[in-house]
Parts: structure tokens; sequence; C-alpha cells
């Protein structure tokens, strides 16, 4: 595939975690490094693209060609998401928390002598992947990530129905050398034609192979 496949297009990309703050000191996160997003967003630009990285809070640098725009929670980051439409291709490679608490207390929770435990209340956030898929600013690419403990295909493959998206790209985590916070991964794409395996290998490399798949669709 040419590396200039996309360029002239607008590449919109998601990356790193959401933190849903509890108290002015504690906070809800996962451990999403945010490398294999900014990989993406570097790839696209260097193919020409115009690419938009919506970051969450990770300490990596802006990829150079980047617009990167910062947010911390997941609500954050989806109006971040949708105010940055439209776009041609959206790559939703963000883990971003599923749940939120119902109240962030105004100053720090204490404990208090002879107490048990604490009981916070979550309530879901807004699901950025699928309000972009059924946009009226969708894009004609729409990629999401689905991070699994266990059954992969199934629960990517489900992923891709439910919320009717163009292609997942699912990768195993908890496992040393890939996922989180790892240099290398491994990438089990799949659309609805079938699926490809890349890596395993650097997430650098895994980001060019995944826009190859993205620019073929394209065509």
């Amino acid at each position: 595939m040419s590396r200039d496949a996309l360029a002239g297009l607008r590449v919109l990309v998601s990356a790193g975690p959401t933190f849903e703050d509890i108290d002015p000191v504690r906070f809800i996160g996962n451990r999403s490094s945010g490398k294999m997003g900014f990989a993406i967003a570097a790839a696209a630009a260097r193919r020409g693209a115009g690419t938009v990285l919506v970051a969450g809070p990770v300490t990596l640098d802006t990829p150079a060609g980047v617009d990167r725009r910062d947010v911390r929670s997941a609500a954050q980051m989806h109006a971040a998401v949708l105010g940055a439409l439209p776009a041609d291709v959206y790559i939703g490679a963000a883990a971003v928390a599923d749940f939120t608490p119902a109240e962030v207390a105004e100053g720090k929770i204490k404990k208090q002598p002879g107490s048990g435990g604490l009981t916070l209340e979550l309530v879901r956030t807004a699901d950025i992947l699928a309000d972009v898929a059924s946009h009226a600013l969708r894009p004609r690419l729409v990629l999401g990530f689905a991070a699994e403990t266990a059954d992969l295909e199934a629960n990517a493959q489900d992923k891709l129905r439910r919320k009717r998206v163009d292609m997942i790209a699912g990768n195993c985590v908890g496992v040393a050398g890939s996922g989180f916070e790892a240099d290398d991964n491994t990438l089990h794409v799949f659309d609805a034609t079938g699926s490809h395996v890349l890596g395993p290998g650097p997430k650098t490399g895994l980001a060019e192979a995944l826009l190859d798949l993205v620019a073929a669709r394209l065509q």
C-alpha cells in the first residue's frame, strides 16, 4: 500500500486512558500508556493525513505534524472527539472508562476512626465509539479497539456488531510484553470480510500495518 494513500484525508485518533475523579486527590484510571494511539497518529501524519489526536492523561511527546488536544475524563474525551468531526477516519485507540463516580467529593475523603469501607456509586459514561459510528457526521471509516483479557475473538466481533463500526482491533491486555504499557503488541483486526493478525511487534510497526488496512478499505 502506498505510504501517501491517506494524503489529504482527515484522521481523528483518540489515545490513552481517562481519569475519573473521586475527590481532589483520587481518581479511577487504567494502565493505558497511549503508546499505540500515539504511534497511529504519528504514522497517519507521516502519510500526509491531517491528523487530530485527542489524548488522555499521558506523558508522551506530541508526534510531528499532529494537532493534539488533551483531556482528562471520559466526558471530556467524548466532547473533544465529537467536536473534532467531521473526519474521514476515526480510530478509537483510547481506553475510555466505562464508569465514573456519580458525584465528586469537594474535599479529600478522610478515613474515619472505627469506620468500615467506602462505597462508591458509579454511573455509565457516554459511549464514544458508538456515538461516532451513529453520528450525522460519521467518518467514512470507524475503527475501534477492544482490550480483552479472555475470549478475544468473540468479544471483539461482538463489539464490531453492537457498535456498528467498520473495523475492530482486538488486543490482549494483562499479558507481559503486550497491551497496556508495553512497547510491543499483537493486534487481531476484524471486519465484515474476515480477520488479520498484525504482530507481534513494536507498536510503531503495527501502527503502519494497521493504516495499510485502513487505506485499503478506503480504496
